[in-house]
């Protein structure tokens, strides 16, 4: 597999969408979202479970980083991907969904199984967790056995939690930040216009402000990178 170490984290190029669903289509790991926010961030136990899974490029600064190092590689964004997922493995794999409030998960759920007649959702959960429910869904994984769990909560929360519940149960898991939020009605993506010019960040930091801090870490991103730091 072609990949690239940028700032001690190992990173996947795929030129295409097609290619990194063949490479996880019988593969037990964690599919982990990068982009510069995460790349820069110095978190050895995040580096860790990276290293030892699937990083690839959801964001067009981990793309930019891959070219730099000479890969050929495309935006592969996690909020689009989890569903080409369900498209390509809902009649012949199990799936279970953690992550954000009851309402949202709920509607998710409603709305696979409206789209997705055929599809096998053995068991969700939100991603309020109250004392037990952690063990509750380690047993949960353990008795339905879902092939591909997508979990969607905020970084690195959301991996940290992957990897202990693939210790429990191995199968194909995925951190989907907030895209449960958008499909299932309570946010909605950037409009085409800034999809096309990878403007998805400013977007976002339009409607929602506070993001500021957390942009600043691609200016940062890219003079790591501008000065081969990286």
């Amino acid at each position: 597999m072609n990949y690239k170490i940028i700032n001690n984290y190992k990173i996947n190029a795929f030129e295409s969408k097609e290619r990194f669903l063949q490479e996880i289509e019988n593969n037990k790991t964690i599919l982990v979202a990068m982009n510069a926010e995460k790349i820069i961030k110095n978190d050895e136990k995040l580096r860790t479970i990276v290293n030892n899974n699937m990083g690839y490029p959801d964001g067009i600064g981990a793309v930019l980083a891959l070219h730099h190092k000479g890969a050929k590689a495309i935006k592969i964004a996690g909020s689009e991907f989890w569903l080409d997922i369900v498209k390509r493995f809902h009649r012949t794999k199990k799936f279970y969904l953690i992550g954000s409030t009851e309402k949202v998960i709920q509607s998710t759920v409603k709305r696979l199984q409206k789209e997705y007649p055929k599809i096998q959702i053995v068991g969700y959960q939100n991603g309020f967790f109250k004392e037990g429910d952690k063990e509750r869904l380690v047993q949960s994984l353990q008795i339905t056995k879902p092939d591909i769990v997508f979990v969607a909560q905020g970084s690195p929360r959301q991996e940290f939690l992957m990897d202990d519940l693939s210790q429990k149960h191995p199968a194909l898991y995925m951190g989907l930040g907030g895209s449960f939020d958008i499909y299932g009605g309570d946010k909605k993506r950037a409009p085409q216009f800034f999809l096309k010019l990878e403007l998805e960040w400013f977007y976002r930091l339009l409607k929602e402000p506070t993001r500021v801090g957390r942009q600043l870490a691609l200016i940062k991103f890219l003079f790591h990178m501008g000065t081969n730091r990286l």
